[in-house]
């Protein structure tokens, strides 16, 4: 804080000395302040001006004296505000939206910092208090206008709704790092633990140049060539030392996510690059597809919503309506479908379902009764008795404004998999095929 009213105060020192040089020699000059008196008021008002702008005030994060890397522990870490816990492995996930376009042609873009179980289950949506909608808002007000024009570049939505897409990032992830705890700070200032979550994501980002990495070992966008998942895993790999988890949507290469182990606090902590925490690769080991981006960029929007929007804007239905099957994606290809219990079966008949309009959403019943996402994990019976109200995003089945599913592994023969909202080795996405 001092430096800041340093820099506000000693402009306005020199104009005072340099204004009184030049009064002229007719004017009476003891009936005039002196430049001292001048200082001593511009001294007492500067800071209280600058706390009621709300430039650059807050408190201290945690002091962490020996801290503990989180998920190597052998016992319990009381102590949440300098070990992360229970979501104790990092994550920083970024983007590769190549139509529409995000963000440079020759750069990754941002998607999030997310605190995962160190086994790859999850928590979400962890504080309902802080489900903010301002967050430019809130990063303005801090003096940080640095790190949202940064964001405004590199931290972008496929459909130009960025404060949306902060939003969701914030609120689904930022409000379940334990570290980020507002009891955790000294001399709290409302949301200044918004701001460093923000900050911490941009400056991992800023260390993990993924077209860079894949650049040095010759993979680059094509609209033709494609490479092997173990090309692309060992190319950005290699910089870090340990092994990330790739992403692929429709056979091309969309999303990496980097793990790390960290030190403290997110806030002044180290982060240790780590191996995944059981997150597998979605994408197949051959034929995989990095496209150029092109078309044209998305426009930007500002909102200023009082929900927790998800990353793509949802549809009450979309094309859930009626009478259907829920077609399951693994790898870019359909596999399977969703049976009766719920659960992922590869071999045999399509369960029909039916998809009602409930609210903002819709719900989804089977021959077993009403389906419900119950201890993470979609579940049909009779004994469900409150149904969960789902959504449609990009024509996908979305939970909490998600579309990504996840079982332990892909069925085989007879076999039926559990379907989880929380991560796991194989991720899936559910459609929908009217009957």
């Amino acid at each position: 804080m001092a430096d800041h009213v340093y820099n506000y105060v000693k402009p306005v020192f020199s104009s005072i000395a340099n204004l009184q040089n030049q009064i002229p020699d007719f004017v009476d000059m003891s009936s005039l302040p002196s430049l001292r008196q001048l200082s001593k008021a511009v001294s007492a008002a500067v800071p209280a001006a600058l706390f009621a702008s709300g430039v650059a005030r807050g408190g201290s994060p945690p002091s962490c004296s020996n801290p503990q890397l989180s998920c190597q522990n052998t016992t319990v870490v009381t102590d949440t505000c300098c070990f992360n816990a229970p979501g104790g492995q990092l994550l920083q996930t970024q983007f590769w939206d190549n139509n529409p376009p995000t963000g440079p042609s020759d750069h990754w873009t941002v998607h999030g910092l997310w605190p995962d179980h160190c086994d790859g289950s999850f928590d979400q949506y962890c504080d309902p208090n802080r489900q903010y909608t301002n967050i430019s808002s809130i990063i303005s007000a801090a003096g940080r206008t640095d790190l949202l024009d940064y964001m405004n570049t590199y931290w972008k939505d496929y459909q130009g709704n960025d404060e949306s897409f902060w939003e969701h990032e914030w609120g689904k992830h930022g409000t379940c790092i334990s570290t980020l705890e507002p009891s955790c700070y000294t001399g709290y200032a409302p949301q200044e633990e918004v701001v460093d979550y923000f900050q911490k994501t941009v400056d991992l980002f800023k260390t993990l140049d993924s077209y860079a990495f894949l650049s040095a070992a010759g993979i680059i966008p094509s609209t033709t060539k494609t490479y092997t998942s173990a090309e692309i895993l060992a190319a950005l790999a290699k910089p870090r030392g340990v092994q990330v988890s790739i992403q692929c949507k429709s056979g091309a290469l969309d999303e990496i996510w980097y793990f790390f182990d960290v030190r403290g606090s997110v806030q002044t902590g180290t982060f240790v690059p780590a191996e995944p925490d059981g997150s597998k690769s979605s994408c197949s080991a051959t034929g995989v597809k990095y496209l150029p981006k092109t078309g044209t960029p998305p426009s930007t929007t500002m909102t200023t919503s009082t929900g927790t929007p998800p990353t793509s804007t949802p549809t009450p239905g979309g094309p859930f309506s009626g009478k259907g099957t829920l077609p399951v994606t693994n790898g870019g290809k359909v596999n399977g479908c969703i049976i009766s219990g719920g659960t992922w079966y590869t071999t045999g008949t399509c369960a029909t379902f039916t998809a009602a309009a409930s609210g903002s959403g819709f719900t989804l019943t089977s021959s077993k009764g009403k389906c419900a996402v119950a201890n993470n994990v979609l579940t049909c019976a009779s004994t469900v008795t409150a149904a969960t109200v789902f959504s449609a995003v990009d024509g996908k089945l979305a939970y909490n404004g998600n579309t990504s599913f996840y079982t332990s592994s892909v069925p085989t023969g007879s076999t039926q998999a559990s379907v989880s909202v929380a991560q796991q080795a194989t991720a899936l996405t559910i459609g929908w095929t009217a009957s």
